[in-house]
């Protein structure tokens, strides 16, 4: 059982509607971090197809089937260089529309996660609500749990998938400006109280006048950051995490005899409130 894991967050600019030109911008991203040792190789929220869109009908051209074109060229790289790689598109399933992260191993398609909450921001105002439960994928490089931007300000997101066994949570993202205390405090509060690593890969560049931040992160079980990208230009971040510190979530402070658990120490019969779905 391995347990230090080396991952990469690919904070890139993808340029809208130009799947294409994206498709080559990832695979090169996808080589070059493996080059670097990556064995997680993280994109952001609709990599493939750029995000503000001002219609659906002005996004269908982009979308993509699960499996489909992308996953089909993606799966080759993830096979021919032995790695596991997470990026985001929209996905077209019937008369459905999704934002959706796909999670590619050397097998082949193992996951797929479609966001669930959606807020009134470019693409998210006009396709479906995620509608699958979330899972966690036990792979040989640890158990990984997908979320997508918006979702990481509902704390119920990552609980679950930490309740489900993560090791890792990944989060594809689009942060515009206005959101950097999303990279700088709530990213690094999900690991924390978790007690899992954390990996957020934003993009960059500017799309239709909206900026971009940047800010990958990638953070520790103590909710530290181990490497974060330096500025907001196109930058692969590199950082290595441990899986024995995300499944020990006892934690002992010997020299206050002190000792905590956060997932023992729960109480579930008194979280009723935020499960009522009449509330």
């Amino acid at each position: 059982m391995i347990d230090t894991v080396k991952i990469a967050a690919v904070q890139m600019e993808p340029m809208l509607m130009q799947t294409k030109n994206n498709l080559d911008n990832i695979i090169s991203n996808i080589i070059a971090a493996a080059e670097g040792g990556a064995q997680l190789i993280v994109f952001p929220e609709c990599a493939l197809s750029g995000y503000l869109f001002t219609s659906q009908e002005e996004a269908l051209p982009y979308m993509e089937t699960v499996p489909g074109a992308s996953t089909d060229e993606i799966t080759k790289y993830a096979k021919e260089l032995n790695v596991h790689i997470i990026y985001g598109l929209l996905e077209k399933e019937g008369n459905k529309h999704f934002n959706t992260a796909v999670l590619i191993g050397p097998d082949g398609i193992i996951g797929k996660y479609r966001k669930i909450h959606l807020p009134f921001l470019g693409i998210d105002r006009f396709i479906d609500k995620g509608d699958r439960e979330f899972k966690v994928y036990n792979t040989p490089i640890g158990n990984i749990g997908i979320h997508i931007c918006y979702d990481c300000n509902f704390p119920e997101c990552a609980r679950v998938m930490a309740l489900l066994g993560a090791d890792i949570l990944v989060l594809p993202t689009n942060w515009p400006e206005g959101r950097q205390k999303i990279a700088e405090h709530v990213v690094l509060c999900r690991a924390y109280e978790n007690k899992v690593n954390f990996v957020a890969a934003n993009r960059t560049g500017i799309e239709r006048d909206v900026k971009f931040i940047g800010l990958s992160r990638i953070v520790d079980t103590n909710g530290e950051i181990v490497a974060g990208a330096a500025g907001d230009s196109e930058q692969i971040v590199y950082g290595d995490i441990s899986l024995k510190e995300a499944r020990q979530k006892h934690i002992t402070f010997k020299e206050h005899e002190f000792e905590i658990n956060f997932f023992a120490d729960r109480r579930p019969e008194f979280y009723s409130e935020i499960t009522d779905k009449r509330k």
